[in-house]
């Protein structure tokens, strides 16, 4: 999740075969830093960061084996009522 200029955006959950949770949350950060750095918009800058998080954790260590292909794949496949939501709905 990411709270941005009063706005909530928020990825979807999703079921994965963990292999290794080491590592997930700086592989959200990495994603949705690598998402503002190229432009992408905010809401598809916290799906990258949620996708990349996520991968990361089926694979074993704390480094991804993923490219941005894989992830922005699995970013977009993200279902869209996850999406902006202003900061006084509820979530």
């Amino acid at each position: 999740m990411a709270w941005i200029n009063g706005h909530v955006y928020s990825a979807p959950q999703c079921e994965l075969d963990v292999v290794d949770r080491v590592g997930g949350g700086d592989g959200y950060a990495a994603g949705f830093f690598y998402g503002l750095l190229n432009g992408d918009t905010l809401d598809m800058a916290v799906r990258l960061g949620w996708a990349h998080g996520a991968l990361l954790t089926t694979f074993p260590g704390d480094t991804t084996i993923g490219d941005s292909g894989s992830v922005r794949a699995f970013a977009r496949a993200a279902r869209p009522e996850f999406s902006d939501r202003s900061a006084t709905g509820s979530l």
